[in-house]
């Protein structure tokens, strides 16, 4: 691998300034607005944003599919198309790429001949992506969670040190959810480094050891998962009371509140007063704080600034 005597093992996802833009009968639009991005070995990392963010757009010059249009990209050291055609980045998509007509074995037979896969090879895929009773099911009988594993084996023939996943769990129960997951992770324990992309927020919050949040086209948040939690403003106290109506107006300006099933719930900069207001003057009862949810930080940290929204509550000291 190569390395660097100021930074150690070069990085495996290396973006720095990257700009990419699409010309449209409107105009030209800004989809990856100078982006910078570095991924190590053995990472873990979830790819969140909503919608038109510049995730794909990102995932899509990782995979060398196509050329920035600006700044820089290396995946393990090189431009990102030549490590994809020396094998060592694979991709496992959300759909396409399965022929219906084909066996889960025949598949895995006819990409493998395309690598140098050593003997046992496919053996080995098989057993780590859990098909060893769909081996001679055609991928047509296959439903949608046992085809993302299929590929998922598929992506792991040429042995990749990375690892690119769009999506990864669609179609999977919960029990297959956790099966994968825990596969990853051993992925990860290998040297493998995992980079996803997921609109199940709570997936990259039990998953993802690394959280990276993009809007309008540039990272807005990156940090370990529970730190980009953290971000989101306050905490969320909540509480039964007798009148929900008087205890939303008493609560009022002291955070964001909601009413609901006999409970009220303040996402707030002040839980000390909101809590004491509703144990002392709210008759309230079975009061609960928390820490926000990866939910409040997505939606806090990926808000469109030209949209008006609630004013900002102070954030307490927590020192």
């Amino acid at each position: 691998m190569t390395t660097s005597a100021d930074t150690g093992p070069a990085p495996v996802i290396d973006l720095h300034g990257l700009r990419q833009t699409f010309s449209t009968r409107a105009g030209e639009v800004v989809a990856v607005d100078h982006l910078d991005l570095r991924v190590g070995v053995g990472e873990v990392v979830a790819l969140l944003g909503p919608n038109g963010a510049g995730k794909t757009t990102t995932l899509d010059v990782v995979l060398g599919l196509t050329e920035p249009g600006g700044g820089t990209a290396r995946v393990l050291g090189l431009p990102p198309r030549q490590a994809v055609q020396q094998g060592r980045v694979s991709a496992v998509l959300q759909t396409g790429g399965l022929l219906a007509d084909l066996t889960v074995g025949e598949t895995l037979r006819y990409v493998a001949a395309t690598y140098p896969c050593p003997p046992g090879r496919i053996e080995e895929v098989v057993e780590r992506a859990g098909l060893g009773d769909l081996v001679r099911r055609r991928v047509s009988r296959c439903s949608g969670g046992e085809q993302q594993r299929l590929r998922f084996a598929l992506a792991l023939l040429p042995d990749p040190e990375l690892l690119v996943l769009d999506e990864p769990t669609a179609g999977m129960d919960v029990a297959a959810r956790r099966a994968f997951w825990a596969t990853m992770h051993e992925e990860a324990r290998r040297g493998r480094t995992v980079v996803f992309a997921t609109h199940y927020l709570e997936e990259a919050d039990a998953f993802a050891e690394r959280i990276v949040l993009v809007a309008r086209g540039r990272v807005v948040a990156d940090g370990p998962t529970h730190e980009v939690r953290a971000r989101a403003l306050g905490r969320v106290v909540s509480a039964a009371v007798p009148d929900l109506a008087a205890a939303t107006r008493r609560l009022d300006g002291l955070g964001e509140v909601s009413a609901d099933g006999g409970r009220v719930r303040v996402r707030t900069g002040h839980s000390d007063a909101v809590a004491l207001a509703l144990l002392t003057e709210l008759g309230g009862h079975d009061l609960e704080v928390a820490g926000a949810s990866l939910e409040d930080a997505f939606l806090q940290l990926t808000a469109d600034p030209t949209v008006p929204t609630v004013p900002a509550v102070p954030q307490e000291e927590t020192r």
